[in-house]
């Protein structure tokens, strides 16, 4: 493997910015300093003027492999992340077949060995009779098991109150939740179709998929875990009611019970439906700019530990559908450095913040082995970023396979120049280096 010598950036690491110098030596951060030139390298980067910080770790990402990779595939959109700056990402287990066995989940590892040019990690999926399956998962070799409360694509609701008493009383490990209450939903959409038909305005999906069915899940989810001590995180969290569930009064090594928030719940709000339409359709739905704001600001004090994305995409014929027949999610990871960076053009918050919210904490959370942060001894996991390069989102510039955005037509202020994965310099420029793959992360397993 190459060494790198990074030259005279502004590291933004462990809540502080400051000049220096970055050797990677065999995958790892050899040294750290002030003063590396006469450091002997393969490769030499001048990151003079620019900023420098831990790659990003995305917790919650839609692959769309195997069985539906006519949307998407782990070669396509790990290569979009890197792009973006992300270097590890975690993946659900809604894919064709479910993951929700041994088996079946080694087979992502395997193919995500031969193809992923970032680091990987796939989550375990739970339904209501595999209690047996998750209880063989080695939680040191992946990343947590996931329980959708709430229908999304692939539909594999644990919605028998037994089996998720069960899972929560028996399962060790992190178990991140999409919490939606079905049944109100379900409700909603009765009482919109019997006024619409099929041609439900997409604006009201923020009603269908409502504050109440959101809450009800999310406080019912909390409420179990307090009961049997289980080691929780909610994705995706939409509403501000809900942000009355977490706290910020714990450090996040304690916490039993933490959050995640994505970019399109952060940048979008209701009123951007009449020009996005279904592009912006996601489970659970972006809600009121009340609910966008407070989202934000429960980011700034923490209690939102982590920002991902739920990168789930599909294809644009399958979005110009109607309301009905459109499905939820879209692609996200090669923009969410760059949007986060633009929330900092406009002083929401600082690069300190976005470091903490996109690599440190999601390390920390997950109890991942030697990520997310500049060490010297960590694995060597870096995005380099021009703060001052203004680009525009077109069709010929989007990297996800699907081949649309709902950036589409904004420009970023903040271009990503230079990404190291596990050592290995894998996207250069615009330029991608595809000698290597990312690597299997590890956990400690302990919760």
């Amino acid at each position: 493997m190459k060494s790198i010598l990074i030259t005279g950036a502004n590291i933004v690491n462990e809540g502080r910015i400051s000049l220096g110098d970055v050797l990677v030596v065999n995958g790892r951060i050899s040294k750290l300093g002030e003063d590396l030139n006469g450091e002997k390298a393969d490769i030499h980067i001048d990151a003079k003027g620019k900023h420098l910080f831990p790659g990003l770790i995305d917790d919650q990402v839609h692959f769309r492999e195997p069985g539906l990779t006519h949307k998407a595939e782990i070669y396509t959109e790990a290569k979009a992340g890197v792009a973006g700056g992300t270097t590890s990402y975690m993946e659900m287990p809604n894919t064709i077949p479910q993951a929700t066995t041994m088996k079946l989940l080694e087979q992502k590892y395997a193919r995500a060995a031969e193809v992923s040019l970032a680091n990987y990690s796939f989550f375990m999926g739970a339904t209501n009779s595999n209690l047996d399956e998750i209880m063989k998962v080695d939680f040191k070799e992946v990343c947590g098991l996931k329980i959708f409360q709430g229908s999304s694509t692939g539909n594999m609701v644990v919605d028998n109150i037994e089996s998720l008493e069960g899972i929560f009383k028996e399962c060790k490990a992190l178990i991140a939740i999409h919490s939606e209450n079905d049944d109100i939903i379900k409700a909603n959409f009765e009482e919109m179709k019997a006024i619409y038909g099929d041609e439900i305005p997409v604006k009201l999906h923020p009603k269908i998929r409502s504050e109440e069915a959101c809450y009800d899940a999310s406080s019912r989810a909390v409420a179990m875990a307090k009961k049997h001590g289980t080691r929780l995180h909610i994705l995706h969290v939409s509403t501000a009611k809900e942000l009355e569930l977490f706290t910020n009064t714990i450090p996040l090594a304690e916490k039993k019970i933490t959050a995640e928030a994505c970019i399109h719940h952060m940048w979008f709000a209701e009123e951007d439906y009449e020009a996005k339409g279904n592009l912006i359709k996601w489970n659970p739905a972006i809600k009121t700019s009340k609910d966008r704001d407070a989202i934000f600001n429960a980011v700034l004090d923490g209690r939102i530990d982590v920002v991902a994305t739920d990168h789930a995409p599909h294809t644009i014929e399958e979005k110009a559908q109607t309301y009905t027949k459109a499905p939820s999610g879209g692609p996200l990871n090669q923009h969410s450095l760059v949007a986060m960076l633009d929330f900092y053009h406009q002083g929401k918050i600082t690069l300190e913040k976005i470091a903490l919210k996109m690599s440190h904490n999601v390390a920390t959370l997950f109890r991942m082995e030697e990520r997310g942060f500049i060490r010297e001894g960590y694995y060597a996991d870096l995005v380099l970023v021009d703060l001052n390069n203004p680009w525009k989102v077109e069709k010929e510039n989007i990297l996800s396979k699907c081949g649309w955005s709902p950036f589409e037509g904004h420009t970023f202020q903040s271009k990503v120049t230079h990404t190291v994965v596990s050592g290995h310099l894998a996207f250069e420029n615009g330029t991608f280096h595809e000698e290597r793959n990312g690597e299997r992360l590890k956990f400690s397993g302990k919760f």
